[in-house]
């Protein structure tokens, strides 16, 4: 769920130092004998640049599109079933909780799981998404897109429930359906009923009581958009500048993932500041976008090979080392390391002075390859 803003942000200020080490490489041009060389590696890159295999990129997305279908699919089906279950009670969620308890819990916790699951499945190929021009509005209104009070970064749709209410640019879906179903956010939960599920007489993190009305029609909305995704990928025809673009756009994102985790249930606690990232760790999120950008960068090295060989290798481990330092995170907190907020800080720190070595080494690989990216 990051700022769409931010992560274009740092990509002239990449494009150009890349552009710059790529001409400075070139020397001088006075005579004709530079003239030809230039004009040689001209044609050489050009040549490189056309070998890119995208047949990986897009068998990737096109299986992550299909799971988020599937995915927001069951979650449609479980939103349905707790709605009509709702819908049975006139609405009455006291009532509701005190004679059929026990369903209303099974289908929260479903619900809870249902939306774990769609993560991954949508964070797998955010760097494809969200770092291509032509797909880039799907992860504004999936994952990344803010609410009406934020204008510029505000998704670019509204909710219609059942009931006939909107809500007007509520924010993106992920966070919709996480902050209703977790009960972080009271606008998207029934008010003036305490959601003790389990009838212990105590409300814990993880109870709650989604609007039905709201989270209904959020999941269809959902499932539609998904189904979108799935069509525009398809109609996708990828270029150079876009593969090399999601590399330079989307790795050099790390500081505010590690911000946002900072201030998440996984290491602030009850003193979370965020409503979001409380189903899935952002540690999770971070390994799972570079992960699906290795495999862009896989299909971009040979090119960059072309012309710089022991470049593109550099900077292939750097990317693999970054994934794993994530992984290595995502995997110590799963197996109950707790985080400080210093912690945080510091890792965010070093994460992002890696991302940006590798998102200029590929913005310079692609000013030699002619590849004219998108800022």
């Amino acid at each position: 769920m990051t700022n769409l803003i931010t992560r274009w942000r740092n990509a002239p200020a990449l494009l150009a130092v890349g552009a710059a080490l790529a001409l400075s490489a070139c020397g001088s041009d006075d005579d004709s004998a530079s003239t030809s060389a230039a004009t040689g590696a001209s044609t050489t890159a050009t040549t490189a640049a056309a070998q890119i295999d995208y047949a990986p990129i897009q068998d990737y997305l096109y299986e992550h599109t299909q799971r988020l279908i599937t995915d927001t699919e069951t979650l449609q089906r479980d939103a349905e079933a707790y709605y009509a279950l709702a819908e049975s009670a006139d609405f009455d969620y006291a009532r509701l909780l005190a004679t059929r308890g026990p369903e209303v819990q099974r289908l929260v916790t479903q619900l809870q799981r249902d939306l774990r699951t769609a993560n991954p499945s949508y964070e797998e190929m955010e760097g494809v998404v969200a770092g291509v021009p032509e797909l880039a509005d799907f992860d504004v209104i999936i994952d990344a897109g803010g609410d009406a009070s934020d204008p510029e970064n505000a998704v670019p749709f509204s909710i219609r429930t059942p009931a006939g209410k909107t809500y007007r640019q509520p924010g993106n879906f992920f966070a919709l359906v996480e902050t209703s179903v977790f009960g972080t956010e009271p606008r998207f939960t029934v008010r003036g009923v305490r959601p003790d599920l389990n009838g212990d007489g105590r409300v814990v993190f993880g109870e709650a009581l989604p609007d039905a009305d709201f989270l209904v029609a959020t999941a269809r909305d959902f499932h539609t958009t998904a189904q979108e995704l799935d069509d525009a990928a398809h109609r996708w025809e990828p270029a150079p500048e876009d593969v090399f673009t999601a590399v330079v756009v989307m790795t050099p994102t790390m500081s505010e993932y590690f911000e946002a985790w900072k201030n998440s249930r996984f290491v602030a606690g009850d003193r979370a500041t965020e409503s979001g990232f409380v189903g899935t760790s952002r540690l999770s999120d971070i390994a799972d976008i570079l992960g699906g950008l290795v495999l862009v960068y896989d299909s971009i090295e040979p090119s960059i090979a072309g012309v710089d060989a022991e470049q593109a290798k550099q900077t292939g481990t750097s990317l693999r080392r970054l994934t794993a330092f994530a992984e290595r995170l995502r995997d110590e907190e799963a197996d109950g390391r707790r985080f400080t907020a210093s912690d945080a800080d510091t890792l965010g720190g070093e994460a992002q002075d890696q991302a940006e070595a590798i998102a200029g080494q590929v913005s310079q690989a692609a000013a030699q390859l002619n590849i004219t990216l998108e800022n």
